[in-house]
């Protein structure tokens, strides 16, 4: 519909009422999530017993808070250094694939470009599982052929990042692909005219351009590692992520200090994208 154009009183109050009833489906989960973590009850969920800030700094012997939770808090720490080496490693890969994918000619670039972008469309089970059976393939196979045990085949930290970044780097591609479509080739051509070399021409015109998009690209690629759960709980050793971790105390019963990690994730998580958000768009202007 064109906005100029006038509307009826009906359309106005269907659509306010849409919006509405959009945000509070979105936002109405994560508000009483929130709300329970300072709930007084041994269990995550209504009736309300209370005020209480046990489920952050309780020391027991009953309310253990987050911040006194070790296994919570290793869970945490291992998930922050997979999602760093994720968000590194696949800014790279992402940022070169976005460079190769400009290029105008070269050949099997359409089969490439849809191998890249397979494992988006892929399912996370599928894609933990497979990468799964081919790292223990190919360690017993280097075990046999040469009695090296590898111990990054194995379910554990560098597997979670194989695993990650094998679709979170096509996400980074694409990020940065779009912005690098953008781009006045004539100002690289106008540096080579001055004397610089392709070096310095990447240096100081292409990459500071890009510089927004390529961080973007590591925001949401370590968001996402953050938060993966399909592919990596087929992909990690006996040192969980927190998600996984948060799962299993779900699954399993858990008190309302579940409530708390997810207050400070959704808090931290917020503000992480405003402030990427913010920068981003200073950086632009």
């Amino acid at each position: 519909m064109i906005r100029s154009l006038p509307s009826s009183r009906r359309y106005r109050w269907s659509f306010n009422l849409f919006i509405g009833a959009y945000f509070v489906l979105l936002f109405a989960p994560l508000v009483v999530t929130m709300i329970l973590a300072f709930n007084d009850s041994m269990y995550p969920s209504l009736p309300w017993e209370g005020f209480t800030l046990d489920w952050f700094f309780g020391s027991g012997p009953e309310k253990f808070g987050i911040f006194n939770d070790q296994a919570n808090l290793r869970s945490l720490a291992f998930s922050f250094r997979v999602a760093l080496t994720v968000a590194c490693l696949s800014t790279i890969l992402g940022t070169c694939a976005a460079f190769l994918f400009e290029q105008e000619n070269f050949r099997f670039k359409g089969a490439l470009y849809f191998l890249m972008i397979a494992p988006l469309v892929i399912p996370g089970v599928i894609l933990g599982i497979s990468i799964l059976m081919f790292a223990n393939t190919v360690g017993i196979f280097i075990e046999d052929l040469t009695g090296v045990y590898v111990k990054s085949l194995v379910p554990g930290f560098w597997l979670v990042v194989l695993g990650q970044s094998s679709f979170i780097s096509t996400i980074v591609a694409l990020v940065v692909s779009a912005r690098l479509k953008k781009f006045d080739r004539s100002l690289e051509e106008a540096a080579y005219n001055l004397g610089a070399n392709r070096a310095e021409v990447l240096r100081y015109v292409t990459l500071p351009y890009l510089r927004p998009s390529i961080l973007g690209g590591a925001a949401v690629a370590f968001l996402m590692s953050f938060e993966n759960f399909n592919t990596t709980i087929f992909t990690v050793g006996s040192q969980a992520t927190l998600p996984i971790n948060m799962y299993m105390q779900v699954r399993d019963g858990s008190t309302p200090v579940i409530n708390a990690i997810s207050f400070l994730l959704i808090t931290g998580t917020s503000i992480f994208a405003v402030a990427n958000l913010y920068l981003g768009k200073k950086k632009e202007d």
